[in-house]
């Protein structure tokens, strides 16, 4: 197993926002973790790229307990995020900003160039915008670039922090076929998603949180059928 989060909690202050999740990632597996607004998705996704630290639990990335490691350490490793609201630096360049997801191979700038060309391959959109601030790209742009960013870094779990929030429904099909292209080259998604529908079609398992706690876990084709997912979070037809 790739990913083996058990029994986590996170808290801001002495506040719980996670409480008792466990959940675990395949090599080449997209997993998602679906739920609503403060359910704890992004905090959970949070706690596993190191960006905020476990108060309890464990986290095992390829059987290395990485529990008590720091962001970049955990980059290293080979654990990548794109946070939610994409985050990028507005006043960088297009190409500063995969530079700086290249940090990791700062000393190889071949490595580095060849990973921002196979970047702006991807995208050709941010190879026409390579000299352009990054914060006067376009939602679905900055989208691309944070997801080019976290690529850079070449992990073998990359952490998706709510895609398709705030793009119009075209840009979430391209964001989401470049998620699935990205899985099928080899690297394992957790995705963390709002969206349920789309989550759903797109992973192959599932984890369904409610306050803090998984509620429901199953394949994706299971949870589409379960009365609480249909009622809550898919709609019932």
């Amino acid at each position: 197993m790739l990913l083996e989060v058990t029994n986590l909690e996170l808290a801001y202050g002495e506040v719980p926002a996670v409480r008792d999740v466990s959940f675990e990632v395949a090599e080449g597996e997209i997993v998602t973790l679906i739920g609503a607004n403060g359910a704890g998705k992004s905090t959970t996704m949070r706690g596993v790229a190191g960006s905020m630290l476990s108060r309890k639990g464990k986290i095992l990335f390829d059987g290395v307990d990485v529990t008590r490691l720091p962001a970049h350490a955990r980059t290293a490793a080979g654990i990548a995020l794109v946070p939610e609201g994409r985050r990028v630096f507005p006043a960088l360049t297009v190409r500063e900003n995969l530079e700086m997801g290249g940090f990791k191979y700062r000393r190889d700038r071949k490595r580095v160039a060849g990973l921002i060309e196979r970047a702006m391959a991807s995208f050709p959109r941010l190879r026409e915008r390579a000299s352009q601030p990054a914060g006067t790209l376009s939602g679905g742009e900055q989208q691309m670039l944070a997801l080019s960013r976290a690529l850079m870094s070449e992990p073998r779990l990359l952490c998706m922090d709510e895609p398709s929030l705030g793009l119009a429904p075209l840009v979430v099909q391209e964001i989401f076929r470049s998620i699935r292209s990205v899985n099928a080259a080899g690297t394992s998604i957790v995705l963390v998603e709002q969206n349920a529908r789309y989550a759903l079609e797109t992973a192959s398992r599932g984890y369904v949180l409610q306050t803090g706690t998984i509620i429901a876990s199953g394949s994706c084709a299971d949870l589409k059928q379960d009365e609480r997912v249909k009622e809550a979070y898919l709609g019932r037809k």
